[in-house]
């Protein structure tokens, strides 16, 4: 049976795999290539924009307890981001490019695999169908899926970090070094005294943003411009992306008063992205303000930091557990366009639609994951009314409380994760699903 995948990104590729290893032939849609995104720089397959991290990989986080529950459904996503990994700390980070063309290489393999290069406008409602659009879906297909869902979209903005040139940096200012030992040659340091904090901090706050006049100013706090975050407070930066705790400087005697902190973007490591600079200011400013930096003084920037829209639905009034349609429940959605938020979540959300819309067509029950793991949370949130709905990621607040947890921080994780690999591999083995 043929079915289609509307979408090329990290949902819709890991969405076709789940439908093409349970023998569906599978057309996907990508418009990129014939029809450009203000973000995307390729036309490449499962391209990651904001960053080339997928984050924690310790079952100490919710991420990385995400990615277990994502490595026992085979999700074909997970394993190219690990065949195609970086240097990240305790954090997965990929190649882009590598990681890019091994998604494609894989779907390839599968001869019903079908990549149609052109911009999908409408729904034809008789074939089943999975969207996978994304936050920047077409005009066309957005007044579509408009008049489908019978309601308004719900949209915020997402902000995308600069990138520099490696050669570019002055190795005698910057150092490598993780928190507290960990992961030494993995980040690149470039640190702050008082004085040159104090004085970045001032030109950041009031340095020329982009306009953005679609709609109302509105950002996702997981991806907040570095310069939002920085009016918030002039020591709002130092207790997140730009935290000195547990790195020392090399070339100076004293702690650092803030770090920024640069991580490879490819294998080759000659790139590095700006960990935590999400940013809307104009690209001169980025250059003349960045560029105050320890060691960034000479840098020269590869990709500026961009703002783009981030348009989702309001899924719970239209889709079920499964990310299935209410109305209709041979039609899909899938990835952050349903309200999920991450690079992991989006490919949770395609792995379930892929596998719901294959199981429904063979007359099997839904798969719904228990409530004490990620992936079952992310389903209820997606389909629980909610008067103010927003995008969810990964987090241990999401999860049942524990039953007598136990005082240590980092031990209430782990005990998380531990109740949730128990009920993982429970339901795995009494529905017989891999």
């Amino acid at each position: 049976m043929r079915v289609r995948v509307i979408g090329g990104g990290l949902a819709g590729c890991e969405c076709a795999y789940q439908l093409l290893k349970r023998g569906y032939e599978v057309d996907l849609y990508e418009m990129r290539g014939r029809v450009s995104t203000p973000c995307h720089s390729t036309d490449k397959l499962a391209e990651l924009v904001c960053s080339n991290s997928l984050k924690a990989n310790g079952l100490d986080t919710a991420s990385g307890l995400l990615k277990y529950e994502l490595a026992r459904l085979d999700s074909l996503l997970l394993k190219c981001a690990y065949l195609c990994e970086v240097p990240a700390g305790g954090a997965l980070a990929v190649d882009r490019v590598k990681f890019s063309d091994a998604v494609e290489k894989e779907l390839s393999k599968f001869p019903q695999f079908n990549l149609i290069r052109e911009e999908s406008k409408e729904i034809d409602a008789d074939i089943p169908t999975v969207i996978a659009t994304g936050p920047l879906t077409s005009d066309a297909m957005s007044d579509h899926i408009s008049k489908l869902i019978g309601g308004k979209y719900l949209s915020f903005f997402d902000a995308v970090a600069p990138i520099v040139d490696a050669q570019s940096i002055d190795y005698g200012k910057a150092f490598f070094a993780g928190r507290y030992g960990k992961g030494g040659e993995d980040y690149l340091n470039c640190a702050m005294d008082k004085c040159e904090y104090g004085a970045f901090y001032e030109e950041l706050i009031n340095a020329e943003r982009a306009s953005l006049k679609e709609f109302e100013f509105n950002v996702f706090e997981g991806c907040m411009p570095i310069e939002v975050m920085a009016a918030r407070g002039v020591d709002t930066m130092r207790y997140g992306p730009l935290r000195p705790v547990g790195i020392r400087n090399p070339h100076k005697s004293e702690r650092p008063y803030a770090v920024v902190q640069l991580r490879k973007e490819n294998a080759e490591g000659s790139a590095y992205n700006l960990v935590g600079f999400q940013t809307n200011l104009k690209f001169g400013e980025q250059k003349r303000v960045f560029s105050m930096i320890p060691g960034l003084e000479k840098a020269e920037f590869l990709r500026y930091g961009v703002m783009h829209r981030n348009t989702f639905i309001n899924a719970p009034e239209v889709l079920d557990a499964s990310w299935a349609l209410r109305s209709n429940g041979r039609i899909f959605f899938a990835g952050q366009m349903t309200g999920v938020e991450g690079y992991t979540e989006s490919i949770a959300s395609g792995l379930v639609a892929g596998v719901n819309l294959a199981r429904r067509l063979q007359n099997l029950s839904d798969i719904i994951m228990p409530s004490t793991t990620v992936i079952g949370q992310l389903q209820r949130h997606i389909s629980t009314p909610a008067d103010n709905y927003q995008p969810m990621n990964a987090n241990f607040g999401i999860l049942p409380v524990l039953t007598n947890p136990p005082r240590d921080k980092k031990a209430r994780k782990f005990k998380y994760s531990t109740r949730a690999i128990g009920d993982t591999e429970g339901y795995l083995a009494k529905i017989k699903e891999i």
